[in-house]
């Protein structure tokens, strides 16, 4: 790999969205494991670590707890039918979990609509 593809730890946040100490904290708790180092003792991040910063993005997006995203990168990191299954046993619950907050968002929406659509009602009474 050449060092044009190694980002810095800055450009790695700018990239993935992520402030440069969720990225230490995410190396420290063991979210993000084997990072390169740069001959300084600077870490080093590779197109590979942006694509898995991107998943532990989208899982921490839509809610997932810490310690589930740890299971994940566990498991992920586990090779063999076994890993595959729990990985699948996981995203599925969390799905059911985004759909349930997605449902009460739709229904707290639609409460705010209803708000809206009432202070507009009285404001055209008058």
């Amino acid at each position: 790999m050449t060092t044009q593809q190694l980002l810095t730890p800055a450009e790695a946040a700018e990239r993935s969205g992520f402030t440069l100490d969720t990225l230490r904290y995410y190396e420290r708790i063991g979210l993000l494991t084997a990072i390169t180092r740069a001959t300084s003792g600077h870490r080093r991040f590779t197109p590979d670590d942006l694509v898995w910063l991107g998943i532990l993005r989208c899982l921490r997006d839509t809610g997932m707890p810490i310690a589930d995203m740890r299971r994940y990168a566990e498991l992920a990191r586990a090779e063999g039918p076994e890993s595959l299954l729990d990985r699948i046993a996981l995203l599925e619950k969390h799905d059911t979990a985004v759909n349930d907050r997605i449902a009460l968002l739709e229904r707290q929406r639609a409460h705010l609509r209803d708000k809206i659509d009432y202070y507009r009602s009285v404001l055209a009474a008058d």
